[in-house]
């Protein structure tokens, strides 16, 4: 079957429009132009089979050409019902992609879309907070018997795969691309913290500046979010468990207090830890009449929205992507994007830019997956540091900088212990 009478998707119809968005991002991600003339050459993946579940939005889809560029036959599904772009899904399967993805299917449709991609039986898999690796080692065991391994994208997956492995279940290699250098400091800093309020801003035609915004964790994707939001004036309140990243943020400039203290101050709250219940019904109680909840982490279980239903009288949307909770003492309290992630469900997610560099580790960890599975082993391995350097010598060279070398005078003290 060919990719268009395979796919479930809303409507090809859409494709123009799909196919203007992708372009768009190409043209503003060069490091993944230049692995993809590499990989036209190569063909790493000829006569493989490549599953993806990803935000499914432009730049992702570039992403995906790229792999089909390097010889796979690409499958791809949603990671997230709000974040999936029916247009981008259209343009794919024109492009010869099978797509499982709709926007906004139920818990029920998603699931099964996200199974559907697995029945290629896929030989890799580029994955986005576990949920096709959670399925290959539950529900679509049999789609697994091909695969080689793969790569996942974010902070979330990666603690769901080392859980596998600790506990002795991770039946095939894992590239965590979250936890590389080109990741982390640039992705999930700037990109978070500059993606986050262009949905929150769009969301909500609200001034950020004077508001009192709390971060609620202060890892990498905190730490743009703080950025981000003192740089548009904003008083900034973080609340951590651990307590380096807690000193790490004083000294940032930041205030440093408890979640339940921070409630009663914040006008804008934005989840980033990865885990669930950090703002739960004990918040609500003493937060301000009108404070605005959002979640910039990949699962919406950050804002508890059981307890905040069951605190309120009724809900209504007031504004796309705004729910009010109509709370029984009286007050409103406002949920953005259902609480699921504010910058990919109520926005476009990262910059091009940004994710140029982000998706050029998945490709090229995908290709180093492919060579090395064998030897790898069903283990969790971090991306070789000289992928990311690669990835980071691509970047600069896009922008036309350059950087020294080391001497071979420099490199000899270097590696001496009684030269001074």
């Amino acid at each position: 079957m060919t990719s268009k009478e395979n796919s479930i998707i809303k409507d090809l119809a859409l494709a123009p429009e799909g196919h203007l968005k992708i372009a768009w991002a190409s043209a503003h991600m060069p490091v993944l132009n230049e692995i993809k003339k590499q990989f036209q050459e190569e063909l790493p993946f000829k006569g493989l089979k490549v599953a993806i579940s990803l935000h499914l939005e432009a730049k992702t889809a570039y992403l995906a050409k790229v792999v089909q560029a390097g010889g796979a036959e690409v499958t791809i599904t949603g990671s997230n019902p709000l974040s999936t772009q029916d247009d981008v899904c259209a343009a794919l399967v024109e492009d010869g992609i099978t797509v499982f993805a709709k926007y906004d299917p139920t818990p029920e449709e998603f699931k099964q879309l996200n199974m559907k991609a697995l029945e290629c039986k896929p030989d890799l898999l580029i994955d986005d907070g576990g949920d096709l690796v959670t399925l290959l080692h539950s529900e679509s065991k049999e789609h697994a018997v091909n695969l080689r391994g793969g790569a996942e994208e974010t902070t979330t997956g990666v603690i769901r795969l080392k859980a596998l492995e600790k506990e002795g279940s991770l039946g095939f290699p894992m590239v965590a691309v979250n936890d590389a250098y080109c990741k982390y400091l640039f992705d999930n800093r700037y990109g978070t913290g500059q993606s986050v309020f262009d949905g929150i801003n769009r969301t909500t035609n609200l001034v950020v500046a004077g508001k009192t915004v709390v971060v609620v964790g202060y890892g990498w994707c905190g730490k743009g979010v703080a950025m981000r939001a003192k740089g548009l004036g904003a008083n900034v309140i973080v609340t951590e468990i651990d307590a380096i990243k807690a000193v790490e943020a004083y000294m940032d400039g930041f205030a440093v207090m408890p979640m339940l203290e921070a409630a009663k101050l914040g006008d804008l709250f934005v989840t980033v830890t990865g885990n669930r219940d950090v703002i739960t019904g004990k918040h609500y109680e003493v937060m301000k009449n009108g404070a605005i909840l959002s979640n910039a982490g990949h699962f919406d279980v950050e804002v508890n929205k059981v307890e905040l239903e069951a605190m309120s009288n009724g809900k209504r949307v007031v504004r796309r992507n705004i729910e009010e909770y109509q709370l029984k003492d009286g007050r409103s309290l406002y949920l953005l994007a259902e609480g699921r992630l504010v910058n990919l469900a109520a926005g476009d997610g990262h910059p091009a830019e940004i994710m140029d560099m982000t998706f050029a580790l998945q490709a090229m960890s995908l290709k180093y997956v492919n060579e090395q599975y064998k030897a790898i082993g069903n283990k969790v391995v971090n991306v070789p540091y000289e992928l990311d350097q690669e990835v980071a010598r691509l970047k600069l060279e896009s922008l036309g900088f350059g950087i020294d070398s080391l001497t071979p005078q420099q490199i000899a003290y270097l590696d001496s212990w009684n030269e001074h």
